[in-house]
């Protein structure tokens, strides 16, 4: 491709930058597609006894039909930035939706734990492409100054779409076996990805970076092993089990570390990690992770102590954790806009107080009342709104455009990795605090066991305010970034077709 052509190209996507009906029916594509995926994170976690009971499965084997499709995620991000860069929007869309489509008819009509656990995964490869692609094409057609509101966009699918999956859950099952959150599923992925066949066009130029083996054998090692012993920490308690879980934790961690010294020697990184150069990207990410953990971590513990001590039915609890959910969906797009007007640090220092207050809240008042836990829910989720794109889209902003793929693997990983760490860490807490209430007692009642079941989930929430407040004091170091600012479409193209080392050959020169 010779100069002309590219600057042709970058003139093109000036004019779908500036031209907001195209740029809107882009948008209304893949936040279609991308809703219907993310959904799937927790669709499963109120079935999963029925499905137990159906294909007679134990606790542990069954909750990996949930874990599996965060683990998936977090291996297979890792190679976004080379995917955005190899292959076209359309090429990586279509495929990524083809793939939800096929893994969603599979688990619909599997008739083992096998096949169900096979469609997950081939479900959870399709979300892996589709997330960062998202962000990558955001960050390509929209000019920074109107960037916050179209982050705020993809907020209103990445908080809204897991938050009301146990609701949406519950109410199908009360009327419905499980394989209808496939069934029901199938066909809105199937006008999805004929809508985007139809209306979908490429934004993003291509070029032929070259791919590092052996960093994605590493990267598949160690984020893989970390979230599976994380996972595998509720299988059981003996001493065997504890060493294998430690092992894998340690072997991933390893590979993780291998996987990063890599990248710094390399050339043409699968993952630049000079995204951690930009102070404002780094406390993005640390920001993302602890909204990410509390945010995973409460979307198990309340409905377990829902149902476990106030005795609610799946439904009944889906309800009550509800209206947080649709008020975090609604409110992320108005905080984007928010973060476009004022900047980051009206939103971020706001929000995490108020999730302080409000974690305190959890901790100090008697959590006896559905009204009560809702209301607290729902500010919990508020606060999340008010923190996470805000940081994002400033984090991501600190780059430059040449590693803007990067960013978002860097991102969309952490954020996929540390919501199975952060539920895993959490339900270890309060089942260890549990367990430690009931120590002594030689056969526990309904009450004792209530009184213990509180224990261990004020000892969740403790750990989850001493998060909180670290996440207040890295709000205080934030500044607005205005630095690295792209100031056309055209540059934007530019770089996207020169790696970071220069040395990517364009397609068709």
């Amino acid at each position: 491709m010779n100069t002309n052509s590219l600057n042709d190209a970058a003139d093109n996507n000036v004019n779908k930058s500036s031209d907001s009906p195209k740029t809107g029916l882009l948008l209304a594509v893949l936040l279609s597609g991308a809703f219907v995926a993310i959904l799937n994170e927790t669709l499963l976690n109120v079935a999963l006894f029925q499905i137990m009971g159906d294909l007679s499965i134990e606790p542990h084997l069954a909750q990996w039909l949930s874990t599996s499709y965060m683990l998936v995620i977090g291996i297979l991000i890792p190679v976004s930035a080379y995917l955005v860069q190899r292959f076209t929007t359309r090429q990586l869309y279509l495929s990524a939706m083809a793939l939800f489509l096929i893994g969603t008819v599979l688990a619909a009509i599997s008739s083992s734990f096998g096949i169900l656990l096979f469609g997950r995964v081939i479900q959870a490869v399709g979300t892996a492409v589709l997330i960062p692609l998202m962000m990558n094409i955001i960050l390509a057609v929209i000019p920074m100054e109107r960037r916050g509101a179209a982050m705020g966009l993809i907020g209103l699918v990445l908080m809204f779409a897991p938050a009301i999956g146990p609701t949406l859950s519950g109410f199908i099952l009360q009327h419905l076996s499980w394989r209808w959150l496939f069934i029901l599923v199938a066909p809105i992925v199937a006008l999805t990805l004929i809508f985007g066949f139809m209306k979908l066009r490429n934004v993003t130029s291509t070029s032929r970076p070259k791919l590092d083996v052996f960093s994605v054998i590493l990267s598949t090692i160690g984020f893989g092993g970390i979230v599976f012993g994380f996972g595998s920490m509720g299988e059981g308690g003996s001493t065997s089990i504890q060493s294998y879980v430690i092992f894998i934790i340690a072997i991933g961690a390893i590979s993780l570390a291998l996987f990063v010294w890599r990248q710094l020697k390399l050339t043409a990184p699968v993952m630049d990690m000079k995204v951690f150069i930009y102070p404002m990207f780094s406390v993005a990410v640390v920001l993302s992770i602890i909204v990410m953990m509390t945010m995973f971590a409460m979307m198990l513990v309340l409905p377990l102590y829902l149902q476990k001590v106030m005795l609610y039915s799946t439904l009944m609890t889906g309800l009550v954790m509800l209206p947080g959910g649709l008020l975090n969906g609604l409110m992320s797009p108005v905080m984007g806009k928010l973060f476009d007007k004022y900047g980051p640090r009206m939103l971020l220092l706001p929000g995490m107080l108020l999730m302080i207050a409000t974690i305190t809240c959890f901790l100090l008042l008697p959590l006896q009342s559905a009204w009560l836990v809702a209301i607290l829910q729902t500010f919990l989720m508020i606060s999340i709104a008010m923190i996470m794109m805000p940081a994002q889209t400033n984090g991501l902003n600190a780059l430059p455009a040449e590693l803007y793929p990067h960013g978002t693997a860097v991102l969309t990983t952490l954020q996929q990795t540390s919501g199975a760490l952060g539920a895993a860490i959490f339900i270890s807490i309060m089942q260890n605090g549990e367990k430690k209430a009931l120590s002594g007692i030689a056969n526990p009642g309904t009450a004792e066991l209530n009184a213990a079941m509180t224990t261990g989930v004020m000892d969740a929430f403790k750990i989850g305010l001493i998060l909180a407040c670290l996440g207040l004091f890295l709000a205080l170091f934030v500044k607005r970034v205005a630095g690295q600012t792209v100031t056309s479409a055209a540059s934007s193209v530019h770089s996207e077709t020169e790696l970071v080392t220069g040395t990517a050959t364009v397609k068709g020169k």
